[in-house]
């Protein structure tokens, strides 16, 4: 296992099997309808250069690009695990940059980001990773929120044909000629002086409102 995982960490390897990462994702798209649901929410903010925070489960990371339309690049909040640094290599294709979080990989890089949103830019950031636990909202992108007073805005995805990975996320991948879906939900602000109780009240409503975002992406797929 030890040997395995050297391999795939290799710089080459990794280059190699982005590549072959990119070009599944893509014809993953070409051959796929795409629909994109509630997208007035983020036009808004697009349109009027304002910024927000985009939360979305990382086990939907692999489309995320898609439901992206503006022509002002989306930053990732990723890790600097390996995972991460694969990530950042797939993203350059799709026009995603990278923000990672610092070397010790227990704290996240705030510095950045906060440039970043005071620059009127766009932050994407999986509040259950990198780690987990799967799909419940960590305090980090609360309480950058609060700090920086951008709102929050949910999306979620779902696919007609897929595989889920053994993963701690049970990663999604989307097959060919699908049928896919983005739900954007509606934009969630962190008040300024919100207390830590309040802190928990909001990781709650952000963790029912990506569930009832993805609930109503499936709906679009069944359809």
């Amino acid at each position: 296992m030890k040997i395995k995982k050297k391999i795939i960490k290799n710089y080459f390897i990794q280059q190699l099997l982005a590549l072959v990462s990119v070009i599944y994702i893509k014809l993953v798209a070409v051959t796929s309808s795409i629909i994109i649901k509630n997208i007035e929410t983020p036009q808004f903010f697009w349109k009027n250069n304002k910024p927000f925070i985009l939360a979305f489960w990382h086990s939907q990371l692999m489309m995320i690009s898609y439901c992206w339309k503006s022509e002002t690049k989306i930053n990732i909040l990723a890790s600097g695990h390996s995972d991460g640094r694969f990530g950042a290599i797939v993203g350059k294709y799709f026009k995603l940059n990278n923000i990672p979080t610092s070397s010790n990989e227990k704290s996240i890089s705030l510095k950045p980001v906060f440039t970043l949103l005071k620059n009127s830019q766009y932050i994407g950031i999986t509040p259950d990773g990198p780690r987990g636990p799967n799909q419940k909202v960590s305090d980090g992108i609360i309480k950058i929120s609060k700090a920086t007073q951008v709102p929050i805005i949910p999306v979620g995805f779902a696919s007609s044909k897929y595989k889920t990975l053994k993963s701690w996320d049970s990663f999604l991948i989307t097959k060919p000629f699908s049928k896919s879906a983005f739900v954007w939900g509606k934009a969630i602000a962190i008040p300024k002086n919100c207390t830590n109780n309040e802190i928990e009240e909001y990781k709650n409503i952000l963790e029912k409102e990506l569930n009832i975002c993805v609930e109503k992406a499936k709906i679009e797929t069944d359809a």
